[in-house]
Order: C-alpha cells, then structure tokens, then sequence
C-alpha cells in the first residue's frame, strides 16, 4: 500500500487518468460494490491492450501492484504514470521465468498486498479471450488469497496490438471474489488448480469476455 508522498501521486495520477478515460473513452465502472472491503485479493483480468492496467488501476478501489517489462518504463511519461499505478519493473529474461516472477508476486502477497494479473500470457491479437494459464490459481490456492475475475472491454477497439490510439468507449466489469476455500482441499493440488483456473475462466466468459473487443 502506498505511503506518505507516494499514496499522493497515486491518487493524483489515478485522477489525472480517471478524467482522461472519461472525456475520451467514455468511462464505466460496473461491479465495484460486490468486492467489500479492502483485502488482500488477486485481480485476474483479460489482457487485449496497453491501456488495460490503467483501467484497472483507477477504477478498482485500493492499490494493485503489477508486473511491467523494464523496457514499458523507458518511455518517461508512459513509465511516470505504471510506476505511480503501482507497476514494478522486471527484466524481460526474468518475466520469461516462472519460477522468477510466481517469488516476486508471492513476496507481494505476503506483504498484504493485493495484485493484478493478466494470466493469458500476452496481449490477445483478436480481442478475445484466450486460454488462462495456472500460476494464478497456484498463488490463490497456496496464500488462501480469493481472486476476483475483472473483463475490460473496449480497450481492443481503442488500442489494439501495434495500432493506433483511437476515440472508442471502455468499460471494465468486476465480478464477485472467488474464494480458493470454495475448491475441495482433499483434492490433488493439481485438480484444485485446474478446477480454479476453470472456474475463473467461466466467470470472465459469462461477465462477456469472449467479446472483448466491445463494450
């Protein structure tokens, strides 16, 4: 949780960017009122944009750290505004080990912070959703932590993959917690984890994922 003089430029630039997205985006949050009170929980949501962590970083309401490649923070106001999101730089070679990145995300957690993820692996080239990969549902079910499915839609439209910026509405949808207790712990991890990714992956697609690409 940010302190001090950065809880200030977190607020500032989470305002600075909630305006932006509003005048030129058409804002809409849904959802925000089933996630309680503020805990530590893992936001897994669907990845189609650059413009995505930044429409869940002002929109969800506490502070998400979140994995960025050093390369994104190179660019100084790009970088100003992920890094007071609360984006934390990674080497390339270091996001490409999962060994690497589920120590960095697990210390994060034991912290008592919250994180987000985009557990397709990489920016989807259609705007839907694709296969989610597990090293969420390891975390969740390894620190008792509930993940919380969030479906950005829009952004694909506004920013695509290698396109330009253009004038597009985008929203973002928050579903219920997801509560890893909820899956049989007499299982084998490995059935608890597929079983949890299945069921995440069920709530985006019914919360309208599969067509993300609109809102």
């Amino acid at each position: 949780m940010h302190r001090g003089p950065y809880r200030l430029f977190y607020v500032l630039t989470c305002g600075v960017l909630r305006a932006f997205l509003l005048c030129f985006h058409r804002f809409r949050v849904r959802g925000q009122d089933s996630l309680g009170l503020p805990r530590r929980v893992i936001v897994v949501a669907n990845h189609c944009s650059n413009l995505d962590p930044m429409v869940v970083g002002v929109s969800f309401p506490w502070t998400l750290r979140y994995l960025a490649k050093t390369e994104l923070f190179r660019a100084p106001l790009f970088g100003f505004l992920i890094r007071n999101l609360g984006a934390i730089a990674v080497e390339r070679e270091d996001s490409q080990r999962a060994g690497a990145v589920l120590k960095l995300l697990l210390d994060l957690l034991e912290e008592g912070q919250s994180v987000l993820l985009f557990p397709e692996g990489h920016r989807s080239r259609d705007g839907f959703l694709q296969p989610l990969e597990g090293g969420f549902a390891l975390l969740s079910l390894k620190m008792g932590v509930p993940v919380v499915p969030a479906v950005i839609s829009g952004t694909f439209a506004a920013l695509p993959p290698g396109g330009k910026w253009r004038w597009k509405p985008v929203s973002i949808c928050y579903g219920p917690p997801i509560d890893p207790a909820s899956i049989p712990s007499e299982m084998p991890d490995k059935t608890r984890r597929r079983l949890l990714v299945e069921r995440v992956e069920g709530a985006l697609r019914s919360m309208g994922a599969k067509g993300a690409g609109s809102p």
